[in-house]
């Protein structure tokens, strides 16, 4: 399997090698801008090459009631590689795209983002066919190198973040106003699944930023998103585990039978000030069954709140809302020739998750996380997150993570 993997990394940059040759009619300029970047001087041709580590390591506490109703704990600690990716994405012709981003994190290779798109259709936008994020949440949508807390929120666990399928997306009136809708195959979330028979999907969303000034660095993002699925299996379920990869499922539907629909509503709103940040989103999920079913619908509901402030004077950059928020570049960096603190950023979640509903006693649990990110330069970030998890009925949880994160 290892051999496998060399054999990959070498074709991505023997790709990277072939790209970059240079014609006597068209020179290429090469960069550093965060990340490596080729592009042609008539800007037809362009290509971004990189990748992501995030090391995690976390401590777990239960207290005695959690550890009664449930059991104690197996293991009090845990390290891992949360992500280990890397990524080659241009543009061709000025109007195709493509990207191809692997992660090797599981020890398998799993795609994240798989695609061919046409771009600047008239009176359509962007299509992209592929393996592609779903047009849904927008902390789902804010890239993992972007998101606030080291976790997304209970709601990422309805439905996958990626999906096989086909997408659109198109902005209006000078960005103030985007739409994107998908249909999908129900893949695996690594994307590389061959038979892809689990039904089909139908996700939409609309976004507006009814303020928008760069120069006071305010902005105000409201959204809603929709997505039908439709499973063969006939089976839908959700688990969740505290806002930390490392620390068990706590909660947990299982597998809901006799299944004809899922329909996930999601609204959503973001608030940028300076170096405030607010952001929330609630999501429901009504599950309608088959006839022969007990129960006709079972509806589960989960939401979080979130602030966050930079104690150095940055502010968030909104990239756009399909991709959500950007890269925060620190004014002066840690150490170097600009011998700065780089940019800190403390952080307040709580969130929330209910999946109980009728003979479904899946189990509720809140989150309180409190975070500090410390980023040292625009691509060097240590994350610190403290989680207090109370699941009702059944005990307390806590757990203090790290992650130490470079992605270019």
């Amino acid at each position: 399997m290892l051999h496998k993997r060399i054999l990959l990394v070498a074709l991505v940059f023997s790709c990277i090698s072939a790209f970059s040759q240079e014609t006597p009619n068209n020179p290429f300029s090469f960069k550093w801008d965060n990340g490596f970047k080729l592009e042609s001087q008539d800007k037809q041709f362009s290509l971004k090459f990189g990748g992501r580590i995030m090391v995690d390591h976390a401590y777990f506490f239960q207290n005695d009631k959690l550890d009664t109703t449930l059991g104690p704990l197996v293991s009090k600690s845990g390290t891992e590689f949360r992500r280990a990716r890397i990524f080659m994405s241009g543009t061709v012709y000025s109007n195709v795209e493509f990207k191809l981003q692997f992660d090797f994190a599981s020890g398998e290779v799993a795609f994240k983002d798989m695609f061919i798109g046409l771009t600047d259709i008239p009176g359509v936008g962007t299509i992209r066919v592929g393996h592609v994020k779903e047009p849904f949440r927008l902390d789902a949508l804010t890239s993992s190198k972007y998101i606030t807390f080291m976790e997304r929120s209970f709601f990422i666990d309805f439905s996958q973040e990626r999906n096989n399928g086909v997408l659109i997306f198109n902005d209006f009136f000078g960005n103030r106003l985007s739409a994107q809708a998908g249909a999908f195959r129900m893949a695996s979330n690594n994307g590389n699944d061959i038979l892809a028979d689990d039904g089909y999907v139908f996700t939409g969303r609309i976004t507006g930023l009814a303020l928008d000034n760069s120069e006071k660095k305010q902005l105000l993002h409201l959204g809603l998103g929709y997505s039908y699925r439709k499973p063969e299996s006939k089976t839908y379920s959700v688990a969740s585990r505290p806002e930390a990869h490392l620390e068990l499922k706590y909660i947990n539907t299982e597998n809901i039978q006799n299944v004809n629909n899922i329909n996930l509503a999601n609204f959503e709103a973001a608030f940028v000030s300076g170096p405030l940040s607010i952001q929330a989103e609630y999501l429901t999920a009504t599950v309608n069954n088959n006839t022969e079913a007990t129960f006709k619908k079972y509806n589960f509901e989960s939401y979080y709140g979130q602030l966050s402030y930079y104690l150095t004077g940055e502010s968030k950059n909104y990239k756009s809302s399909y991709e959500g928020f950007d890269r925060v570049n620190p004014k002066k960096n840690f150490g170097g020739k600009d011998k700065g603190a780089g940019a800190w950023e403390v952080a307040l979640r709580y969130s929330n998750s209910d999946l109980n509903n009728n003979d479904i006693l899946g189990g509720q649990q809140s989150d309180i996380t409190l975070g500090v990110n410390w980023y040292l330069n625009p691509v060097t970030r240590i994350m610190i997150n403290h989680v207090w998890a109370n699941i009702e009925d059944k005990g307390n949880a806590r757990i203090l993570q790290g992650r130490l994160q470079i992605d270019f």
